[in-house]
């Protein structure tokens, strides 16, 4: 598994930190124009002090371009500058870096090393971590992807300082439904008037490593980890992307929680703490999207499995169970979990 490390000011130790486990190469830093003008300069400064030979291709930020085009782009880069396999990739972004990023590292060559360094909450707590890469196709959401896990994810809870207050929400929604499944403790952290970051990323991450350990492939109990996304990748695809993924997910994880307790699969006050968890948060709970239109893009689904899906059923607060449900059963679901 990855070796993770969360620290405050680890971005200007990167190099230092790399140069321990890795011998001197060449690393190509993957951004996107709106972390770069951020952290760039400094994380080049800080892989050079620790001996490597470093590169950097930045693209336009936003799920836009978490695309076939941008991918093919930074696998000719890659070539170009004629990486080898002793060579290094590092994503330095959010989500959408990092999916992108990882996608080229497991490709390139049939894999070079891949390192971490999330920008984002949501990167932090969930998409940095695990070895999921991919990009997003016409017909849908990380269609087209590869399991590769990063030799090093570095974490530096100082970079979320310069997140807007959107971001961080989103962020939020991936924090919350790690509670939702696995922690009550952490559902208690989330109470609080003041949220202990570093504290939660860490408890997040050990819930996600748990987990994948277990289950690397995403063949069973990783698919926990999809609370939300099954109806939120649905909502997220419809609006074109204009909505983003955290806020996606939030809804999603409403919709599902409404159409358990309407199923007795949960009690009313499950789903009460939810909501009002999501709307302290500043999250929604709603769409005005209809049922017909989400089960149509989730057609498309990647979790699909011929005529049937695998839905997280929320059962308590800290307890989550998978359920394999036929499309017909899934857009019931659906449609009970948008009646407001």
């Amino acid at each position: 598994m990855s070796k993770i490390t969360i620290e405050a000011g680890l971005l200007d130790r990167a190099g230092w930190i790399l140069a321990s486990d890795n011998e001197p190469c060449t690393v190509a830093i993957i951004s996107d124009d709106r972390v770069a003008g951020l952290y760039l300069p400094r994380l080049e400064a800080a892989l050079k002090a620790g001996g490597f030979h470093v590169l950097s291709f930045v693209f336009p930020h936003g799920e836009a371009s978490k695309n076939a085009a941008t991918y093919i782009r930074i696998l000719e880069y890659l070539a170009n500058n004629h990486l080898t396999r002793t060579d290094m990739a590092a994503a330095l972004g959010g989500g959408v870096v990092g999916d992108i990023a990882g996608f080229a590292a497991a490709t390139y060559l049939r894999g070079i090393k891949l390192v971490q360094i999330p920008t984002t909450l949501l990167a932090c707590v969930d998409s940095s971590v695990g070895g999921k890469t991919g990009i997003d196709l016409s017909a849908g959401k990380n269609l087209a992807g590869a399991f590769h896990q990063p030799v090093a994810v570095l974490i530096d809870p100082d970079l979320l300082d310069t997140l807007p207050l959107d971001v961080c929400r989103d962020g939020m929604a991936e924090v919350i439904k790690y509670a939702c499944i696995r922690d009550g403790r952490l559902w208690g952290l989330l109470h609080k008037k003041t949220v202990p970051v570093q504290e939660i990323i860490k408890l997040c991450v050990d819930i996600k490593l748990s987990i994948v350990e277990r289950d690397a492939f995403d063949r069973g109990e990783r698919q926990l980890l999809n609370f939300g996304h099954t109806f939120g990748h649905a909502v997220e695809q419809y609006s074109g992307f204009t909505l983003s993924h955290g806020k996606s997910v939030a809804t999603g994880m409403a919709i599902m929680a409404r159409a358990c307790c309407c199923r007795g699969l949960c009690s009313q006050e499950t789903l009460d703490q939810l909501i009002q968890m999501l709307e302290q948060h500043g999250l929604p709970t709603g769409t005005s999207f209809s049922a017909e239109d989400l089960f149509s893009v989730m057609q498309s689904d990647k979790k699909r499995a011929g005529g049937s899906i695998m839905l997280v059923i929320l059962r308590a607060i800290g307890k989550a169970e998978l359920r394999k449900t036929g499309m017909a059963e899934a857009f019931e679901f659906l449609s009970e979990g948008l009646r407001v």
